[in-house]
């Protein structure tokens, strides 16, 4: 029987060029970091900057999620430009972008891509006493 080679899950891709999904609720907020096709190279949230219980929804939280999730993007895909992709309502939403804009490389664009309802669900009808 022939051995199998184990494959290696770290890849280092060398990506310039990165994608910033911030998606914020509002019990939560998770960065994740792509490249131009959509593929994920790093994320971080919350929990992986080591917070719990009623500080993993605050707007700290976000900034150290975003920071870590970019300082790996950095060191690892040596990332140099970066474009913002913001999806929800959370609190941690802002703090997050102005933690790339400050810290890190280079910001080109940033998109708010939170999905609003055209008119939505119809309502329930009135009860009636």
């Amino acid at each position: 029987m022939a051995k199998v080679g184990k494959k290696s899950r770290k890849t280092r891709k060398i990506v310039s060029h990165v994608q910033a999904h911030i998606t914020a609720s509002f019990n939560n907020t998770i960065v994740s970091i792509t490249d131009e096709k959509g593929n994920v190279l790093t994320w971080s949230s919350w929990w992986a900057a080591g917070f719990k219980g009623a500080r993993e929804s605050t707007p700290y939280a976000a900034q150290m999620a975003a920071e870590e999730a970019m300082e790996k993007a950095v060191t690892l895909h040596s990332a140099e430009s970066v474009e913002v992709y913001i999806k929800g309502i959370g609190i941690g939403r802002e703090q997050a972008i102005r933690w790339l804009i400050a810290k890190w490389v280079e910001l080109t664009a940033i998109y708010d891509i939170t999905p609003i309802p055209h008119n939505g669900c119809r309502k329930k009808k009135v009860r009636k006493l």
